[in-house]
């Protein structure tokens, strides 16, 4: 019960101050996918891959529209926030919608200590989607928008590492 406490209010504040002042950094999701791939990690990295998110920068190409600005934001990673740069060299490692998309940037929370604890990576920017963060992308300004239904979306993508006991 404390904890859920805890985890209410750290998802109550300011994203600029769950994100320690800015000082995380975007890595990718092949980094991501060292700790959160196989059975035995729940298959996370796998279930993400077959998800139309990974592929999302991909149906930007294929209709020519890979460097649209007004695309870039929800079909790349941290695009202008220090992920995905068009021309640069690690340019691929953000492209689609990717892991930190939803969890947010995580260079301070990426390693296993930090995953171990839920309520430690949160305090060093892990991020837990929430409905607002998904409508950022999933709205009437897309041009592709037929609806959203959060909850039924959320299902879809659901790749909970554990759960609760």
């Amino acid at each position: 019960m404390k904890k859920m406490a805890i985890l209410t209010a750290l998802l109550m504040l300011p994203l600029s101050t769950v994100l320690v002042a800015g000082k995380a950094t975007f890595v990718g999701a092949k980094k991501c996918k060292i700790c959160h791939t196989g059975q035995k990690n729940h298959n996370v990295y796998e279930k993400w891959e077959k998800n139309p998110h990974a592929g999302a920068f991909e149906t930007l190409k294929a209709k020519g529209e890979e460097k649209n600005p007004k695309c870039l934001p929800c079909h790349t990673t941290g695009y202008n926030e220090g992920g995905y740069k068009p021309g640069a060299p690690d340019a691929s490692d953000f492209e689609g919608v990717q892991c930190e998309s939803c969890h947010g940037p995580g260079s301070l929370y990426k390693n296993s200590k930090h995953m171990r604890d839920l309520f430690v990576a949160v305090g060093d920017g892990l991020m837990i989607p929430m409905e607002s963060l998904c409508t950022k992308c999933h709205n009437k300004s897309c041009p592709s928008f037929k609806s959203f239904d959060y909850e039924t979306a959320a299902k879809k993508i659901n790749h909970l590492y554990k759960t609760s006991s």
